[in-house]
């Protein structure tokens, strides 16, 4: 009898508020606490990044949707890799499993411990080198998760919850500030209203929204995966939407436009302002432990795209789990992104990783309208007319961007053309699995 390959679908461990927390620490990290500082350097006004805010919001709801949609007929991990090998090409698969392993994943942990190290750390008085609580952080997630997925997930569950308290407690604190003390409207130089400028800050709030569909990284190990991971990115989602939002408008509104111009750490000046020193010292020590808990997070769900890849013969076997920890993936995902954090700086990663993350998703949730018979709770227009207004926003966002932010869109490209070749070197030497029979006759583990 002929031994089964092994296989990366472990056992399904996971409930739906391990899978709300998931998605919810993986879209609460650095992009909310950052991007809004960036946002109005070249905002025309304070009420434009609110408005920007809400228009992310909608086009990650909608894209949630679409993913949603998805994830009821694939139910293993994977991500984009699994999605776009089985209802595209598996090329498309190939390169978004190689944007999965750079920009995916590993950008983003980086992206969260540098933002991590910029409110942990006083750059002008530590005697340490920049950087060193970002790797630590990431060193500290790759050994929690070493050990096993089911306490791990754990710790994190109440930890999200605990976050999402404070982070609303915050709200409830800055809305009691009456509009009267609101200095961000009070009148300043602004600069002229720009296509191109806006159209960037909305790419970098959009990143701030990626990871609602982080349930699909490991739908392998979640329980009733046609129904909790589906709920899970949706309601997941539109929490998080409307937390961003209220947040951001104070963030924007209460302090003063010059003093949160450029800055990375929007949120502790914006609690300064709404409550003093002792309020900014509580928020960011909150934000700490949001950042800490988005690295872990998406070190949790990285590794699990990896041994898909791996499975299929894309990436070397050792990648690959079964019933364990992927324990390979893990430290070499880790390492990677310690290597990264050294080497970039925070805004030219948000925009780098913003038109990749983007262009991957759009791809995607564009797969939708391939799909014979695809419903979401019983309507099948719902995800095609969600998936097409992420699709709408998606597009004309890294149009306009890309006009303006030259730099990161070709190194966003320069990605795409490795997962292109990446594909076509393992095609040429027979990879077990791959060409025009991956993703079709491999049925889900479960």
């Amino acid at each position: 009898m002929t031994q089964k390959p092994p296989t990366s679908q472990g056992r399904r461990c996971l409930d739906l508020t391990s899978a709300v927390a998931i998605v919810a620490a993986s879209m609460i990290g650095a992009g909310v606490y950052t991007t809004s500082g960036f946002s109005i350097a070249t905002a025309d006004s304070a009420w434009t990044v609110v408005v920007l805010w809400i228009i992310g919001g909608f086009a990650a709801v909608c894209g949630a949707i679409g993913y949603a949609a998805l994830s009821r007929r694939f139910t293993e991990s994977g991500g984009e890799y699994l999605f776009l090998s089985k209802t595209l090409h598996p090329v498309a698969g190939v390169v978004a499993g190689w944007v999965s392993v750079l920009a995916g994943f590993t950008g983003p942990i980086a992206l969260a411990a540098l933002a991590l190290d910029v409110y942990l750390v006083d750059a002008e008085t530590s005697a340490l080198p920049a950087g060193s609580f970002a790797a630590l952080a990431i060193v500290a997630a790759a050994v929690l998760h070493s050990i096993s997925v089911h306490p791990s997930a754990r710790v994190q569950d109440v930890v999200v919850a605990l976050k999402l308290a404070v982070l609303l407690g915050l709200v409830c604190f800055a809305a009691t500030v009456g509009p009267s003390n609101w200095l961000g409207l009070q009148a300043a130089d602004t600069p002229p209203f720009s296509w191109g400028e806006t159209a960037t800050s909305l790419l970098y709030i959009s990143f701030s929204y990626a990871g609602f569909n982080a349930a699909i990284y490991i739908a392998g190990e979640v329980k009733d995966p046609q129904r909790n991971v589906p709920m899970a990115m949706v309601v997941g989602t539109v929490v998080v939407a409307v937390l961003y939002i209220a947040l951001n408008a104070a963030f924007v509104l209460i302090p003063s436009r010059e003093s949160i111009a450029g800055q990375p750490d929007v949120a502790t000046i914006a609690a300064r302002a709404i409550g003093g020193t002792t309020l900014e010292t509580l928020v960011r020590w909150v934000i700490v432990v949001s950042l800490a808990t988005s690295i872990s997070a998406l070190v949790m769900t990285g590794p699990r795209v990896y041994a898909k890849m791996a499975d299929d013969g894309f990436l070397p076997r050792f990648f690959s789990f079964q019933h364990r920890v992927p324990l390979g993936a893990i430290w070499i995902q880790a390492v990677a992104s310690i290597i990264v954090v050294f080497w970039t700086d925070l805004q030219f990663l948000l925009g780098y990783l913003s038109f990749t993350l983007m262009f991957c998703s759009a791809l995607t949730v564009a797969m939708v309208w391939k799909q014979r018979d695809l419903d979401l709770w019983g309507s099948q227009w719902l995800p095609k007319i969600a998936s097409a207004i992420f699709v709408l926003f998606s597009v004309m966002t890294m149009v306009v961007s890309a006009r303006v932010n030259m730099g990161g869109t070709i190194a966003a490209f320069v990605t795409l053309a490795i997962g292109v070749g990446v594909y076509l070197l393992r095609s040429k030497s027979n990879a077990p699995d791959s060409g025009a029979k991956l993703g079709l006759e491999r049925k889900s583990e479960e």
